[in-house]
């Protein structure tokens, strides 16, 4: 069943990383033109790994920092790496981002892929079977942690992770916790885990939307889920300008080959056109990626001529509020 709250959201992923405050911009910028929520990458290096350039920051320290200083968008990571920290130490920060930002907070995670940035900071990058094996016992220890009762205690034993008879677990503002986005274009092992924790699933970029929401369902009615409990958005890829020459010029940051392939480089109107297909095919939110974190203005059009075509005028005008 379609969602009528239907979302646009903000995703950045910084050319060349990014500082505080210019996320802090971006993020503000987002939130006056109306959009529903603002999402980072969670990378220590950009994916051209020789760009010397690159200024890392640390994810959830920079939303903690968003939490404060900002009023109304919601705060994730889409998607957080799980080699990066351990379930119980990120379980309790997103609990405490949570809480700074009054309960604004959306925890993405995956099972991380860039294994050179794991080398460049010292992070173990387990094979990939494993790192699924890791990514699952996460899950079942954040949520596990979030879920349980004032004093109880929470225990797990798993192949990578123990928790040993926690009674000092973490607190979350939203409850039962917030919530969790699992996604990936993965026909078997990613559509099990999001069926099992999932409150988001991402089809992720490339192939066949539709079919991957239904390979979701598919799961979750395998495990006695109702597939429309769970939200299902999409990432579009974006470089939008009133001209051809301005819409090229914010395309030419986007980089890799596979990136451009998914994006909609052209005029609002076409921005709007390529939503309404994602709508069809299952989205009921749309994450725009945005590469020039510096093109403030490339918010502020998409806020004003493609977020009202798919966002209530009541709606759009209370975000901006």
């Amino acid at each position: 069943m379609a969602r009528t709250d239907f979302r646009l959201r903000v995703l950045m992923e910084p050319r060349h990383g990014a500082s505080y405050d210019e996320i802090l911009a971006l993020a503000r910028a987002a939130e006056d033109a109306g959009f529903d929520a603002f999402f980072r990458s969670d990378h220590l290096l950009g994916v051209d790994a020789q760009d010397r350039t690159y200024r890392p920051t640390d994810c959830w320290t920079t939303l903690g920092g968003l939490a404060r200083d900002t009023s109304r968008v919601r705060l994730g990571a889409l998607v957080g790496a799980a080699t990066f920290r351990a379930p119980g130490l990120l379980a309790t920060i997103v609990a405490s981002v949570d809480e700074m930002s009054g309960g604004r907070v959306e925890l993405g995670l995956g099972t991380a892929w860039y294994e050179r940035e794991h080398d460049a900071f010292g992070i173990p990058f387990p094979p990939r079977g494993e790192r699924f094996d890791r990514f699952e016992e996460q899950l079942e220890i954040i949520t596990g942690l979030w879920r349980a009762g004032e004093g109880e205690e929470y225990s797990f034993q798993g192949k990578h992770y123990r928790i040993d008879a926690n009674a000092a677990t973490p607190r979350t503002t939203q409850r039962p916790h917030p919530p969790v986005i699992v996604g990936g274009s993965g026909p078997k092992r990613t559509p099990a885990i999001a069926a099992r924790f999932a409150d988001e699933f991402n089809g992720a970029l490339g192939g066949d939307l539709r079919e991957r929401y239904a390979v979701f369902a598919r799961a979750c009615e395998a495990i006695g889920r109702d597939p429309d409990e769970a939200r299902r958005s999409a990432v579009l890829p974006v470089a939008c300008g009133r001209t051809p020459a301005e819409s090229e010029r914010r395309g030419e940051v986007m980089g890799s080959a596979l990136i451009r392939a998914n994006a909609l480089i052209g005029t609002p109107a076409e921005v709007t056109d390529r939503v309404g297909t994602l709508r069809e095919a299952g989205a009921d939110t749309v994450y725009f990626h945005i590469y020039d974190i510096h093109d403030l203005e490339h918010i502020a059009l998409l806020g004003a001529e493609v977020l009202p075509h798919h966002v209530a005028p009541p709606l759009a005008a209370a975000q901006r509020d």
